[in-house]
């Protein structure tokens, strides 16, 4: 595998900076925030800066890009990595722990009779009261849900200080920013007036003008960051830190090559330019360390790595003895709705 470990042993942060453009024209649009708009500010260096994705929506897009939505499951390298899956009372399929907001603190997982089980396997004691131990919270959140430990997670019911921050963050900027401002019309080609039904345009009748916002920019970049030293602070053994980094790279590569298309208006991808010999080279930096050499997608999926891993994992046991994967790695839980 071309994953040189050795580099990140002790690194602090695996940091990588990507330039981006849109596929067509130089035109996109920003993600947008309630009562606010476009994330505009100031840049230390005095441009115009323009926030494009947040760090939350980079976290879920991150994790949609792993989950197979046709088939439901997750894609290939990583099948039979753990999940919780959640269904009715009648059976039928409702969401899981990748695709949920808050992972496994979702309430649909929060209010099954498994969270129960998941409290007791953390062995908190609401009449007990002593320090939770964060070593075993992350070998039980790594057994059923190894999403959660990159992504991070807050079982707040659970004595309410049961927390972990994300391991894995991203976020996308665009500096030297203009607006390009339009527009456009709705059109009602029965009544532009909307006046026959008495509704107006509140009611969706007539011709409704409208102006829209979208931007251009001198640079547009993705930062990532994977918290080395945190994953070493989970107090796992070094085949599970390899694996949540090849995880993270994985859930990277696989973002900058199939989730880019943010939304309607914002289809970006991984700029790139031609070196001396006219070879094609992806504007992809690798900040710290320096000595890392980051693996293409098809290196992570050709080589067979990742599913090793996970195979070899599935098989292992922990310091208390427990499997470090559930087994079988799907847990399904049964959510029923309150009147």
């Amino acid at each position: 595998m071309l994953l040189n470990f050795s580099a990140l042993e002790s690194a602090p942060r695996l940091l990588i900076e990507v330039t981006l453009k849109p596929v067509q024209g130089e035109r996109f649009q920003p993600t947008g925030f309630p009562n606010l708009g476009a994330a505009i500010y100031k840049s230390p260096n005095g441009n115009d800066t323009l926030l494009v994705e947040s760090a939350q929506s980079m976290a879920n897009r991150m994790e949609a890009a792993c989950w197979d939505d046709v088939n439901d499951e997750w894609v290939y390298p990583l099948n039979g990595l753990p999940v919780v899956r959640v269904k009715d009372i009648a059976g039928e399929k409702l969401t899981n722990s990748v695709l949920e907001a808050h992972r496994l603190n979702s309430p649909y997982i929060e209010n099954t009779d498994w969270f129960e089980t998941l409290k007791s396997e953390i062995g908190y004691d609401d009449k007990v009261k002593r320090p939770i131990d964060m070593r075993k919270v992350q070998r039980v959140i790594l057994k059923y849900d190894p999403n959660s430990l990159l992504h991070g997670f807050f079982l707040e019911s659970i004595a309410g200080v049961i927390r972990s921050p994300r391991a894995l963050s991203a976020f996308i900027e665009a500096d030297g920013i203009n607006v390009a401002a339009s527009g456009g019309v709705k059109n009602d080609r029965v009544d532009p007036t909307g006046k026959s039904e008495g509704g107006g345009s509140s009611k969706g009748y007539g011709n409704v003008p409208f102006a829209r916002d979208e931007f251009v920019a001198q640079r547009i970049t993705a930062y990532f960051n994977l918290d080395l030293a945190q994953i070493r602070g989970f107090g796992v053994d070094t085949n599970v830190q390899r694996f949540l980094i090849a995880f993270a790279i994985f859930k990277i590569r696989k973002f900058l090559a199939e989730g880019l298309r943010l939304r309607t208006a914002c289809d970006l991808e991984v700029a790139v330019e031609r070196d001396a010999t006219r070879q094609r080279r992806e504007l992809i930096q690798i900040i710290s360390p320096e000595n890392f050499v980051l693996p293409s997608l098809d290196d992570l999926i050709n080589e067979e790595a990742i599913p090793r891993m996970i195979r070899d994992l599935s098989q292992r046991k922990g310091p208390d003895g427990q499997p470090l994967f559930a087994d079988p790695p799907e847990t399904t839980v049964t959510w029923k709705a309150r009147k």
